[in-house]
């Protein structure tokens, strides 16, 4: 990856503290079109909160959230940055019970406004349901499908947004360790095949690092490693904060 290159999207020193509890803790980051990278750590590590604050859910404390290097969105609300092609799902996934599948894609293309460019083979709400094995179940109510393909119609709402950044929170939670693997090549295809950058908060370590080509890891609301899996998965003070064992065995 070129580093001198314009970041699609940057995090310059974010601060999330809540009343006297310091979440994330003067993280940067930056992201490059079409990287596909992941983020781990312990509960409370401040994966989510980071989340919540480069997408406009919660207004960082202190740094800076640019876009392409120059545009501040910085405290923003989300839709300016669905306006700017970021789109995120929740790890409780939030879709619109009562509405079809096919209404609730089409509702996500709503918000971000049909002035972004559709993605390359991902331009109807029904070729976005097919990608994500959904396409048969277009005309079905939302509330009357399980809970893992609510979890893939939340992706399907998100990539109605026509993003160029997607950011997944815990899009395992609550799958089979088949479901687990095929919800990550989905997401790798999604980077692949549509072009898409791609950041993936996951509990399933093991599955995230043989999918992911860059890792960044956070605890107690630090970053305390960025680089590749091979060498994420080597350094000390990963391996003693969080993962031990776990990490051990996937080197």
């Amino acid at each position: 990856m070129n580093e001198v290159a314009t970041p699609l999207l940057e995090a310059r020193e974010l601060t999330v503290r809540f009343g006297g509890l310091t979440a994330v803790d003067a993280v940067s980051m930056r992201l490059h079109a079409g990287e596909l990278v992941g983020i781990i750590g312990p509960n409370g590590a401040g994966k989510t909160t980071f989340f919540n604050a480069i997408s406009g859910v919660v207004a960082p404390t202190a740094g800076r959230l640019l876009v392409e290097g120059s545009t501040d969105l910085t405290g923003r609300g989300p839709h300016h940055y669905a306006l700017h092609g970021i789109a995120r799902t929740f790890q409780t996934p939030r879709v619109m019970a009562g509405m079809t599948l096919a209404d609730n894609v089409r509702f996500g293309t709503q918000f971000a406004g049909r002035r972004r460019t559709p993605i390359a083979g991902l331009e109807s709400e029904g070729a976005i349901l097919d990608m994500l094995g959904l396409g048969a179940l277009a005309g079905q109510l939302a509330a009357d499908v399980t809970p893992s393909q609510q979890r893939l119609l939340e992706i399907g709402m998100a990539l109605g947004t026509r993003p160029r950044l997607l950011l997944f929170d815990e899009v395992a939670a609550g799958l089979t360790e088949i479901e687990v693997d095929a919800m990550a090549r989905r997401i790798r295809r999604l980077r692949d095949e549509h072009g898409l950058t791609v950041v993936w908060i996951e509990h399933a370590v093991t599955t995230l690092l043989r999918y992911v080509e860059r890792v960044l890891v956070l605890h107690q609301g630090r970053k305390i490693a960025d680089g590749p899996p091979a060498e994420v998965v080597r350094n000390p003070e990963v391996v003693e904060a969080y993962l031990g064992d776990e990490m051990e065995a996937t080197a």
